[in-house]
């Protein structure tokens, strides 16, 4: 397979050149800079009021192609600014950009979210819950299966020995996710939705009001459970404000504690992979996260899930 090209600023600038019509008397056209430091640059700030995405491979390019019709399929369901591209095509053969507009704003990790923002949140998730999951499969979303909680729990607890050997967790606060409660909190037949599925801080525009602006991303978005989601809302804007926008948007204890069960394990364990040798994530922000994840709420505490799931 041919090598792809490494973009650099002036492949960037010759592009946009072609594609925006407000460049200085100098035809240089507006400043471009990586949204990130570092070689093989896929994302770039161009001006003040775009960004441009190049797909490095095949693989992100049926992703990318995917995306554009996906996210022109939600904004009409969801309450905040899901991005809009202003231009798309092939960057090099066979490998897509897409020139989006840019959402203002910062990120989840730059501002805390409101309570109007938790709103904003709870009318994302109930927005993807309506989007037709029949429509989203058209577009070429994949189905995937539910995670096993208790599989999940079991990597966990081998992390959460190694963490503890480490001073960095304790190990003893896996104990409250028995096998019967992860048996309990398994997802339940047809609750399948589109789920964004990496809802991270970075994906989350804030303002600095903390209403929740936009949502970025949507090259990840899957059929499957919803509990993923509120998962990744535990590890952007911690357990508290995530169990609270799901709860306003209606799903029940079970759903709540899946997700809030499933980020905690997930943050135990990468953790200890990046720790271990493993991961590329940074150990500050993993920590951050795995806080986030352990809040404790007051649903926990008062909740006893009955063994027919009957609360959801």
């Amino acid at each position: 397979m041919t090598q792809a090209p490494t973009p650099t600023a002036d492949t960037v600038r010759r592009l946009v050149r072609t594609l925006l019509k407000n460049g200085d008397d100098s035809g240089r056209g507006p400043e471009v800079r990586p949204v990130t430091q570092g070689s093989g640059h896929g994302t770039w700030w161009v001006g003040t009021r775009h960004v441009l995405r190049l797909a490095p491979d095949r693989e992100a390019t049926v992703r990318m192609r995917r995306e554009l019709r996906l996210r022109d399929l939600v904004r009409p369901h969801v309450p905040v600014a899901v991005p809009a591209s202003v231009a798309h095509g092939e960057w090099s053969p066979g490998l897509t950009y897409t020139l989006d507009t840019l959402v203002p704003g910062g990120t989840a990790e730059d501002h805390d979210v409101s309570a109007v923002g938790e709103a904003d949140l709870a009318g994302l998730l109930g927005g993807l819950r309506e989007v037709p999951v029949r429509q989203a499969e058209t577009t070429g979303v994949p189905r995937v299966a539910p995670r096993s909680l208790e599989a999940l729990r079991r990597m966990a607890v081998a992390a959460a020995e190694r963490l503890g050997t480490a001073d960095e967790f304790d190990p003893a606060r896996l104990h409250q996710l028995t096998p019967p409660g992860a048996a309990q909190l398994a997802a339940q037949p047809a609750t399948a939705v589109l789920v964004h599925h990496t809802l991270r801080g970075e994906h989350l525009v804030v303002g600095a009001d903390g209403r929740v602006r936009g949502v970025l991303d949507w090259t990840g978005a899957v059929v499957g459970d919803p509990a993923e989601d509120i998962a990744g809302l535990a590890l952007a804007v911690g357990s508290g404000a995530a169990v609270r926008a799901a709860t306003l948007t209606g799903y029940g204890a079970r759903a709540c504690l899946r997700g809030l069960w499933l980020a905690r394990c997930d943050t135990v364990v990468r953790l200890d992979e990046r720790l271990t040798g493993h991961g590329t994530e940074p150990p500050a922000l993993l920590r951050t996260q795995l806080r986030r994840a352990w809040e404790a709420i007051l649903l926990e505490r008062v909740t006893e899930l009955r063994e027919d799931g009957a609360d959801d």
